[in-house]
């Protein structure tokens, strides 16, 4: 006899409503129906207007700002598992407070710890989500994780360009792992931006570890959030000599003054996903859709296929 699975359900979550109808149309199916009721002080409280009983369910929503998104998933999670839903999987695109992965200063908080076991305690059994900040997150869950690679949806924009002289860069020290990756789709060199910071979100000085006359630089970076790193490392490469200069961020959180920063760098476009939907659409943002991944990642999930066949590269 064929192997039955269990029904699958997918739900949005008020952030991420228009992600959540792409990877559900790509799956094949509608987006179950949830209702947030809101009372006058802000409270809210998501509920499922249909059955969710013997279901392996899955819950879409980014936990980027503002911390509703959070809440409101962990809610859909208890309310799923109080339905009596066989498996709930979180699909988390973005996970929010990934850059606070550890102690970097005495008396702070490790935010991407707290949200790992704040999801786990909801009920999840399973999270599925896309490039985090530091890959070792996958370790603060005690529930399995689909960690899945946006180079898959990246890598074959980059090389229908035909950039003759290709060089990958990464912005600063910490994401060099994260280009020599994608520098080997290529067989490209890497360069590295080396910032200072005087604080968060501002930068102190910045120089190149690497030749970048004549070629066609392409950074590569997790996250975008005020631009200011891209736009600066975008003008230090172009000064020293480079053909072109371009960016692919998978998250685009786009804070402050990010657009106006992109708009007046010199990148010909920075390329995103839409893990984040934009606030506003910008002539040199180019987004790529990672719905059809989630969805081909959804259905091995419930089939029990292998998501490592998922990262691989045409």
């Amino acid at each position: 006899m064929p192997q039955q699975f269990n029904p699958v359900k997918l739900f949005a979550g008020s952030g991420s409503t228009a992600l959540a109808a792409k990877i559900a149309e790509c799956y094949g199916k509608e987006l179950g129906d949830v209702v947030i009721s809101r009372f006058s002080d802000g409270e809210f409280q998501p509920s499922f207007n249909e059955t969710v009983r013997g279901c392996d369910v899955f819950l879409i929503q980014s936990t980027n700002q503002p911390y509703d998104n959070l809440i409101e998933l962990l809610l859909l999670t208890d309310a799923a598992k109080r339905a009596s839903a066989h498996y709930i999987t979180v699909v988390v695109p973005y996970f929010g407070m990934a850059r606070q992965d550890r102690k970097d200063k005495p008396r702070v908080a490790i935010g991407a710890k707290l949200f790992a076991n704040l999801i786990t305690a909801a009920g999840a059994n399973r999270i599925m989500t896309m490039d985090l900040h530091a890959a070792q997150i996958q370790g603060f869950f005690d529930i399995p994780v689909d960690h899945l690679d946006a180079a898959v949806i990246f890598v074959p924009y980059i090389k229908s360009l035909n950039l003759p002289n290709l060089t990958v860069a990464s912005p600063d020290m910490g994401g060099s792992y994260r280009a020599r990756t994608f520098a080997k789709f290529f067989n490209a060199e890497v360069v590295i931006c080396d910032k200072r910071r005087k604080r968060a979100n501002e930068i102190e000085s910045m120089s190149i570890i690497g030749d970048v006359t004549g070629k066609d630089i392409v950074l590569i970076d997790d996250i975008c959030d005020t631009a200011g790193t891209l736009a600066k490392a975008a003008d230090l490469i172009m000064q020293n000599g480079a053909s072109s200069v371009r960016a692919v961020c998978t998250h685009p959180v786009l804070s402050g003054k990010a657009y106006e920063t992109v708009e007046n760098s010199v990148l010909t476009e920075l390329i995103v996903t839409d893990t984040i939907p934009l606030k506003q659409q910008s002539p040199k943002i180019r987004v790529l859709s990672t719905a059809e991944l989630f969805s081909k990642a959804i259905a091995n999930v419930n089939e029990h296929g292998s998501i490592s066949e998922l990262f691989k590269v045409d």
